[in-house]
Protein backbone atom coordinates (compact mmCIF):
# COMPACT_ATOMS: atom_id res chain seq x y z
CA UNK A 1 0.00 0.00 0.00
CA UNK A 2 2.66 2.35 0.97
CA UNK A 3 4.46 1.31 -2.73
CA UNK A 4 1.38 2.27 -4.58
CA UNK A 5 0.99 5.66 -2.61
CA UNK A 6 4.13 7.20 -3.04
CA UNK A 7 4.50 6.10 -6.06
CA UNK A 8 1.11 7.48 -7.54
CA UNK A 9 2.45 10.97 -6.03
CA UNK A 10 5.68 11.15 -7.28
CA UNK A 11 4.24 10.09 -10.55
CA UNK A 12 1.42 12.56 -10.23
CA UNK A 13 4.15 15.27 -9.63
CA UNK A 14 6.36 14.26 -12.40
CA UNK A 15 3.55 14.05 -14.60
CA UNK A 16 2.04 17.65 -13.70
CA UNK A 17 5.73 18.48 -14.29
CA UNK A 18 5.80 17.71 -17.73
CA UNK A 19 2.38 18.67 -18.90
CA UNK A 20 3.56 22.20 -17.38
CA UNK A 21 6.34 21.39 -20.38
CA UNK A 22 4.37 19.58 -23.11
CA UNK A 23 0.94 22.17 -22.83
CA UNK A 24 3.10 24.99 -24.53
CA UNK A 25 4.43 22.61 -27.41
CA UNK A 26 0.55 21.43 -27.49
CA UNK A 27 -0.76 24.92 -27.91
CA UNK A 28 1.86 26.13 -30.62
CA UNK A 29 1.12 22.93 -32.57
CA UNK A 30 -2.20 23.56 -32.09
CA UNK A 31 -2.68 26.81 -33.68
CA UNK A 32 0.53 27.52 -35.72
CA UNK A 33 1.24 23.72 -36.91
CA UNK A 34 4.84 23.73 -35.66
CA UNK A 35 6.14 20.86 -33.82
CA UNK A 36 9.46 22.62 -31.93
CA UNK A 37 12.21 20.78 -31.65
CA UNK A 38 14.22 23.22 -29.32
CA UNK A 39 10.84 23.20 -26.85
CA UNK A 40 13.12 21.45 -24.48
CA UNK A 41 15.49 24.20 -24.80
CA UNK A 42 13.52 26.80 -23.09
CA UNK A 43 13.08 24.49 -20.58
CA UNK A 44 16.31 24.28 -20.07
CA UNK A 45 16.91 28.39 -20.21
CA UNK A 46 13.97 28.94 -17.51
CA UNK A 47 16.05 27.02 -15.23
CA UNK A 48 19.35 28.72 -16.00
CA UNK A 49 17.56 32.00 -15.77
CA UNK A 50 15.80 31.05 -12.96
CA UNK A 51 19.68 29.79 -11.39
CA UNK A 52 20.93 33.36 -12.25
CA UNK A 53 18.60 35.68 -10.92
CA UNK A 54 18.41 33.44 -7.78
CA UNK A 55 22.34 34.30 -7.06
CA UNK A 56 21.28 38.05 -7.28
CA UNK A 57 17.59 38.50 -5.63
CA UNK A 58 16.65 34.85 -4.33
CA UNK A 59 14.18 31.92 -5.80
CA UNK A 60 11.45 34.05 -5.97
CA UNK A 61 11.94 36.69 -7.76
CA UNK A 62 13.17 33.97 -10.64
CA UNK A 63 10.27 32.58 -10.49
CA UNK A 64 8.36 35.50 -11.99
CA UNK A 65 11.10 36.73 -14.02
CA UNK A 66 12.49 33.72 -15.59
CA UNK A 67 9.55 32.49 -17.35
CA UNK A 68 8.76 36.41 -18.79
CA UNK A 69 12.64 36.57 -20.36
CA UNK A 70 11.91 32.97 -21.73
CA UNK A 71 8.38 34.07 -23.38
CA UNK A 72 10.36 37.33 -24.69
CA UNK A 73 13.25 35.33 -26.40
CA UNK A 74 10.36 32.51 -27.97
CA UNK A 75 8.16 35.67 -29.51
CA UNK A 76 12.14 36.97 -31.13
CA UNK A 77 12.90 33.88 -32.62
CA UNK A 78 9.20 33.56 -33.54
CA UNK A 79 9.51 37.26 -34.92
CA UNK A 80 12.44 37.61 -36.38
CA UNK A 81 13.44 33.50 -37.26
CA UNK A 82 10.31 31.28 -37.50
CA UNK A 83 7.81 33.38 -39.30
CA UNK A 84 10.85 33.91 -42.05
CA UNK A 85 11.43 30.18 -42.08
CA UNK A 86 7.42 29.47 -42.69
CA UNK A 87 7.47 30.75 -46.17
CA UNK A 88 9.37 27.93 -46.85
CA UNK A 89 7.35 25.27 -45.60
CA UNK A 90 7.27 22.66 -42.32
CA UNK A 91 10.40 21.02 -43.83
CA UNK A 92 12.33 24.46 -43.03
CA UNK A 93 10.65 25.20 -39.86
CA UNK A 94 11.75 21.60 -38.81
CA UNK A 95 15.58 22.64 -39.49
CA UNK A 96 15.21 25.86 -37.90
CA UNK A 97 13.97 24.75 -34.43
CA UNK A 98 16.28 22.07 -34.61
CA UNK A 99 19.30 24.55 -35.70
CA UNK A 100 18.18 26.28 -32.88
CA UNK A 101 18.12 23.55 -30.35
CA UNK A 102 21.75 23.36 -30.82
CA UNK A 103 22.54 27.28 -30.70
CA UNK A 104 20.89 27.54 -27.20
CA UNK A 105 22.99 24.54 -26.11
CA UNK A 106 25.96 26.31 -27.24
CA UNK A 107 25.39 29.77 -25.38
CA UNK A 108 24.37 27.91 -22.10
CA UNK A 109 27.93 25.89 -22.90
CA UNK A 110 29.72 29.78 -23.23
CA UNK A 111 27.74 31.19 -20.28
CA UNK A 112 27.31 28.80 -17.90
CA UNK A 113 30.01 26.48 -18.70
CA UNK A 114 29.78 22.72 -19.30
CA UNK A 115 28.99 21.34 -15.95
CA UNK A 116 26.17 21.34 -13.73
CA UNK A 117 25.29 24.79 -11.56
CA UNK A 118 24.47 25.27 -7.92
CA UNK A 119 20.56 26.12 -8.58
CA UNK A 120 19.52 24.40 -5.15
CA UNK A 121 15.77 24.39 -3.71
CA UNK A 122 14.56 27.60 -1.36
CA UNK A 123 15.29 26.86 2.27
CA UNK A 124 11.68 27.66 3.11
CA UNK A 125 10.64 25.15 0.68
CA UNK A 126 13.12 22.72 1.79
CA UNK A 127 11.81 20.22 3.98
CA UNK A 128 8.51 17.48 4.82
CA UNK A 129 5.73 18.25 3.91
CA UNK A 130 3.65 15.21 5.49
CA UNK A 131 4.93 11.88 6.39
CA UNK A 132 2.63 8.91 4.65
CA UNK A 133 2.94 5.46 5.97
CA UNK A 134 6.97 6.08 6.79
CA UNK A 135 8.06 7.67 3.80
CA UNK A 136 8.66 11.75 4.08
CA UNK A 137 7.03 14.16 0.93
CA UNK A 138 8.86 16.81 0.52
CA UNK A 139 7.66 20.40 0.56
CA UNK A 140 8.62 20.77 -3.08
CA UNK A 141 7.39 18.32 -4.33
CA UNK A 142 3.93 20.10 -3.49
CA UNK A 143 4.98 23.14 -4.57
CA UNK A 144 5.73 21.63 -7.93
CA UNK A 145 2.05 20.33 -8.02
CA UNK A 146 0.80 23.63 -6.60
CA UNK A 147 2.27 25.57 -9.48
CA UNK A 148 1.32 23.09 -12.14
CA UNK A 149 -2.26 22.81 -11.17
CA UNK A 150 -2.27 27.19 -11.13
CA UNK A 151 -0.80 27.14 -13.93
CA UNK A 152 -3.57 24.31 -16.19
CA UNK A 153 -6.20 26.46 -14.52
CA UNK A 154 -5.15 29.44 -15.25
CA UNK A 155 -4.72 28.23 -19.03
CA UNK A 156 -7.67 26.83 -19.09
CA UNK A 157 -9.78 30.21 -17.83
CA UNK A 158 -7.28 32.06 -20.27
CA UNK A 159 -8.42 30.08 -23.11
CA UNK A 160 -12.31 29.55 -22.31
CA UNK A 161 -13.27 32.80 -20.24
CA UNK A 162 -11.17 35.87 -21.92
CA UNK A 163 -11.85 37.93 -25.13
CA UNK A 164 -7.81 37.03 -25.97
CA UNK A 165 -8.61 33.45 -25.41
CA UNK A 166 -11.76 33.38 -27.86
CA UNK A 167 -9.73 35.31 -30.66
CA UNK A 168 -6.55 32.53 -29.83
CA UNK A 169 -9.34 29.27 -30.68
CA UNK A 170 -10.97 31.30 -33.54
CA UNK A 171 -7.76 32.11 -35.12
CA UNK A 172 -6.58 28.12 -34.54
CA UNK A 173 -9.57 27.01 -37.34
CA UNK A 174 -10.96 30.38 -38.77
CA UNK A 175 -7.26 33.00 -38.86
CA UNK A 176 -8.49 34.69 -42.44
CA UNK A 177 -11.98 35.67 -40.76
CA UNK A 178 -9.99 36.98 -37.52
CA UNK A 179 -7.97 38.55 -39.80
CA UNK A 180 -11.11 40.15 -41.99
CA UNK A 181 -12.27 41.23 -38.05
CA UNK A 182 -9.23 43.45 -37.79
CA UNK A 183 -7.28 41.41 -35.61
CA UNK A 184 -3.07 41.09 -36.21
CA UNK A 185 -3.43 36.93 -36.79
CA UNK A 186 1.00 36.85 -37.22
CA UNK A 187 1.11 39.39 -33.49
CA UNK A 188 -1.41 36.58 -32.13
CA UNK A 189 1.19 33.89 -33.38
CA UNK A 190 4.18 35.33 -31.81
CA UNK A 191 2.12 36.30 -28.68
CA UNK A 192 1.24 32.42 -28.35
CA UNK A 193 4.24 30.84 -29.44
CA UNK A 194 5.95 33.47 -26.41
CA UNK A 195 3.85 31.91 -24.39
CA UNK A 196 3.86 28.63 -24.90
CA UNK A 197 8.18 29.06 -24.29
CA UNK A 198 7.52 30.97 -21.51
CA UNK A 199 5.28 27.77 -20.14
CA UNK A 200 8.38 25.83 -21.04
CA UNK A 201 10.50 27.81 -18.86
CA UNK A 202 8.02 28.42 -15.88
CA UNK A 203 8.75 24.32 -15.90
CA UNK A 204 12.56 24.59 -16.00
CA UNK A 205 11.95 26.92 -12.97
CA UNK A 206 10.28 24.76 -10.62
CA UNK A 207 12.13 21.51 -12.64
CA UNK A 208 15.57 22.60 -12.99
CA UNK A 209 16.39 22.58 -8.89
CA UNK A 210 14.04 19.19 -8.54
CA UNK A 211 16.15 17.76 -10.23
CA UNK A 212 19.52 18.57 -11.96
CA UNK A 213 20.62 22.14 -13.89
CA UNK A 214 23.36 21.10 -16.90
CA UNK A 215 23.28 21.50 -20.44
CA UNK A 216 22.61 18.14 -21.16
CA UNK A 217 18.68 18.47 -19.56
CA UNK A 218 17.30 19.65 -22.66
CA UNK A 219 18.36 16.15 -24.11
CA UNK A 220 17.01 14.25 -21.06
CA UNK A 221 13.36 15.48 -21.15
CA UNK A 222 12.75 16.74 -25.01
CA UNK A 223 12.27 13.12 -26.57
CA UNK A 224 9.63 12.42 -23.46
CA UNK A 225 7.72 15.65 -24.44
CA UNK A 226 7.48 14.90 -27.99
CA UNK A 227 5.67 10.91 -26.41
CA UNK A 228 3.40 12.84 -24.41
CA UNK A 229 1.92 14.89 -26.95
CA UNK A 230 1.80 12.24 -29.66
CA UNK A 231 0.44 9.95 -27.26
CA UNK A 232 -2.49 12.51 -25.98
CA UNK A 233 -3.01 13.51 -29.25
CA UNK A 234 -1.35 16.20 -31.49
CA UNK A 235 -2.97 19.63 -30.67
CA UNK A 236 -4.96 18.32 -27.50
CA UNK A 237 -4.33 20.01 -24.53
CA UNK A 238 -6.85 17.40 -22.71
CA UNK A 239 -5.05 14.65 -24.22
CA UNK A 240 -1.85 16.09 -23.07
CA UNK A 241 -2.96 16.51 -20.05
CA UNK A 242 -3.64 12.75 -19.38
CA UNK A 243 -0.84 11.50 -21.06
CA UNK A 244 1.71 13.17 -19.13
CA UNK A 245 -0.27 11.99 -15.81
CA UNK A 246 -0.48 8.57 -17.50
CA UNK A 247 3.88 8.51 -18.75
CA UNK A 248 4.39 10.03 -14.97
CA UNK A 249 3.34 7.53 -13.54
CA UNK A 250 4.51 4.53 -15.65
CA UNK A 251 7.82 5.59 -14.87
CA UNK A 252 7.44 6.27 -11.44
CA UNK A 253 6.22 2.99 -10.74
CA UNK A 254 8.20 0.90 -12.99
CA UNK A 255 11.38 2.67 -11.43
CA UNK A 256 10.36 1.07 -8.16
CA UNK A 257 9.46 -2.38 -9.69
CA UNK A 258 12.66 -5.46 -9.22
CA UNK A 259 9.95 -8.03 -10.77
CA UNK A 260 11.64 -9.73 -13.58
CA UNK A 261 10.40 -9.84 -17.44
CA UNK A 262 9.48 -13.91 -16.73
CA UNK A 263 7.08 -13.16 -14.02
CA UNK A 264 5.71 -10.71 -15.75
CA UNK A 265 4.65 -13.17 -18.63
CA UNK A 266 4.53 -15.96 -16.12
CA UNK A 267 0.95 -14.17 -14.96
CA UNK A 268 -0.38 -14.02 -18.55
CA UNK A 269 0.73 -18.00 -18.97
CA UNK A 270 3.69 -17.65 -20.88
CA UNK A 271 6.65 -18.86 -20.31
CA UNK A 272 10.44 -17.66 -21.51
CA UNK A 273 13.38 -19.06 -21.97
CA UNK A 274 15.70 -19.32 -19.26
CA UNK A 275 18.75 -18.42 -19.03
CA UNK A 276 18.29 -15.82 -22.03
CA UNK A 277 19.13 -12.11 -21.65
CA UNK A 278 15.27 -11.07 -22.05
CA UNK A 279 14.79 -13.48 -19.29
CA UNK A 280 16.91 -11.24 -16.81
CA UNK A 281 15.58 -7.86 -17.87
CA UNK A 282 13.29 -6.55 -15.05
CA UNK A 283 10.73 -3.64 -15.13
CA UNK A 284 13.12 -1.53 -14.08
CA UNK A 285 15.78 -1.67 -16.87
CA UNK A 286 12.95 -1.36 -19.62
CA UNK A 287 11.83 1.62 -17.30
CA UNK A 288 13.55 4.00 -19.98
CA UNK A 289 11.47 2.46 -22.80
CA UNK A 290 8.05 1.83 -21.74
CA UNK A 291 7.07 5.44 -22.76
CA UNK A 292 7.93 4.29 -26.26
CA UNK A 293 6.97 1.64 -26.51
CA UNK A 294 3.34 3.04 -25.80
CA UNK A 295 4.12 5.92 -28.17
CA UNK A 296 4.21 2.95 -31.35
CA UNK A 297 1.53 1.01 -30.31
CA UNK A 298 -0.68 4.49 -30.09
CA UNK A 299 0.51 4.80 -33.57
CA UNK A 300 -0.21 1.84 -34.93
CA UNK A 301 -3.88 1.78 -32.92
CA UNK A 302 -5.01 4.77 -32.59
CA UNK A 303 -2.80 7.24 -34.74
CA UNK A 304 -4.76 10.36 -33.43
CA UNK A 305 -3.94 9.83 -29.93
CA UNK A 306 -6.10 9.58 -27.00
CA UNK A 307 -7.85 12.83 -27.25
CA UNK A 308 -6.62 14.03 -30.28
CA UNK A 309 -8.66 15.55 -33.84
CA UNK A 310 -6.01 14.78 -36.47
CA UNK A 311 -3.85 12.07 -37.71
CA UNK A 312 -0.37 12.22 -35.64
Amino acid sequence: MEFVAISLLNGITYGLLLFMLSSGLTLIFSMMGILNFAHASFYMLGAYFAYQISTWTGFWPGLLVAPLLVGAVGALVERYGLRRAHRFGHVAELLFTFGLAFLVEEVVHLVWGKSSVDYRIPVELDGTLFTLFSTDFPIYKGFMMLVSVGMLLALYALLTRTRIGLIIQAALTKPEMVEALGHNVPRIFMLVFGGGTALAGLAGVIGGNAFITEPGMAAAVGSIVFVVVVVGGLGSLAGAFVASILIGCIQTFSVAMSISITDVFALVGIALPQGSQVARLTITQLAPVLPYLLMVAILVFRPRGLMGSRES
